[in-house]
């Protein structure tokens, strides 16, 4: 493990990054995270790390995240924000969502997730907090895995939705005309693992230490169930300073609509496809709609 360390040749544009963070301070949660980190390595074997730390990362960040817009149906000050406004959610469907995650996070990912710790063998992804990668590394590689992942959901998701075989599998996500957090995950088991594919294809290939691994599930679950909120809360979505990025408004219309807007993240594909079209000009009708209004008042 020392020999990969050592024989690590840093990106080049790391020795830039290094010489602008002079410039900030330090980072106050840096040392309690080295020694949360080097408590966990001392005290739990690769495996339990790779496999049960795994799960917990994605239990925690999935229903955490989901927890905002599960609380805000009762805000009535943030009805305002809900994009579907005539359509609540309910105790029955959010139940039902529930029941079936349960299902796929334990007997269709668990599974999945347990081949974290082979690969990590097999490819020699370090643990230790000394091969730890800066986090603008980190962010770099997170990016790479959304552009890969976001182009395989385009395809592979507009081919789900042909006639021939949308009933039998794609057609359990759109249960749910009018989505919120936790339908981010509410699919066919079928669909799980084949959209899944996309997620593994960027850790295969940019993965350089188990944290990259969790970094890059925490942001595709804040990608996922931000844009299944139902939500559009404009001004404090950091994701909105990410160019191209869809959000919520974008994805909400592909569960009202059924068609166009293919892509999880982002709007580069459907734009160059022009399967976006339905949504432009459902927005310039909503657009137009508005201006009548303003005029009668």
């Amino acid at each position: 493990m020392e020999a990969v360390v050592e024989n690590y040749t840093a990106p080049i544009y790391t020795n830039y990054a290094e010489d602008l963070l002079k410039y900030f301070p330090d980072n106050p949660l840096k040392d309690p995270f080295e020694t949360a980190w080097r408590y966990m390595t001392d005290n739990y074997t690769k495996f339990q790390i790779a496999t049960w730390g795994s799960l917990l990362v994605h239990e925690f960040m999935y229903f955490g995240i989901c927890l905002p817009s599960f609380l805000f149906q009762f805000m009535p000050f943030m009805r305002r924000f809900k994009i579907q406004q005539d359509k609540p959610e309910t105790f029955e469907k959010q139940w039902r969502c529930f029941k079936l995650l349960m299902f796929n996070h334990f007997c269709i990912q668990l599974p999945m997730i347990g081949g974290t710790y082979m690969y990590t063998e097999m490819f020699g992804i370090p643990y230790n907090w000394e091969a730890m990668p800066r986090w603008y590394d980190i962010a770099v590689r997170v990016f790479l895995c959304a552009f890969i992942e976001d182009t395989w959901h385009f395809f592979i998701h507009r081919l789900a939705h042909d006639k021939r075989v949308y009933k039998y599998v794609h057609k359990v996500h759109h249960y749910y005309q009018t989505p919120f957090g936790m339908t981010a995950e509410y699919a066919h088991p079928v669909e799980t693992m084949v959209l899944g594919m996309g997620f593994f294809i960027g850790i295969l290939l940019f993965s350089n230490h188990v944290i990259m691994l969790w970094a890059w599930v925490s942001a595709r679950l804040l990608e996922t169930v931000d844009v299944h909120s139902g939500y559009d809360i404009p001004y404090i979505n950091p994701f909105h300073l990410i160019p191209g990025y869809a959000g919520a408004k974008f994805h909400d219309f592909h569960h009202y609509n059924f068609t166009g807007n293919y892509a999880s993240t982002f709007s580069w594909w459907d734009w160059l496809f022009g399967t976006d079209k339905q949504f432009k000009e459902f927005l310039a009708k909503k657009a137009q709609l508005e201006k009548e209004k303003l005029k009668e008042q």
